[in-house]
């Protein structure tokens, strides 16, 4: 037999939500999505002295390789006006 959520109507949803309430037996995480922020994996070949120079600042700032990438070129598109399909938050690439 299947274990099933409890449910609530919006309203009811939305005044826990307001009051601070836990509303996390009511939501079903596995179906969980990012909008706007969905991932799409990219191979890039670069050349060595290139990963040794994005190895030095990740370890300078303490992040991975690939947050240093996603956040350089996150400030590039910004800084060249590229217009985006959905803006990512400010903190977008500095946790990985």
């Amino acid at each position: 037999m299947k274990n099933k959520k409890a449910t609530l109507t919006a309203e009811e949803f939305d005044r826990r939500f307001d009051a601070g309430e836990d509303i996390g037996p009511f939501l079903d995480w596995t179906r969980a999505r990012r909008p706007g922020l969905e991932q799409k994996r990219v191979n890039v070949d670069l050349p060595v002295w290139m990963i040794r120079s994005l190895d030095r600042e990740a370890r300078r700032v303490g992040v991975t390789r690939q947050s240093v990438v996603k956040l350089w070129l996150a400030e590039r598109i910004r800084a060249e006006g590229v217009a985006a399909v959905r803006e990512p938050p400010a903190d977008y690439g500095r946790d990985g």
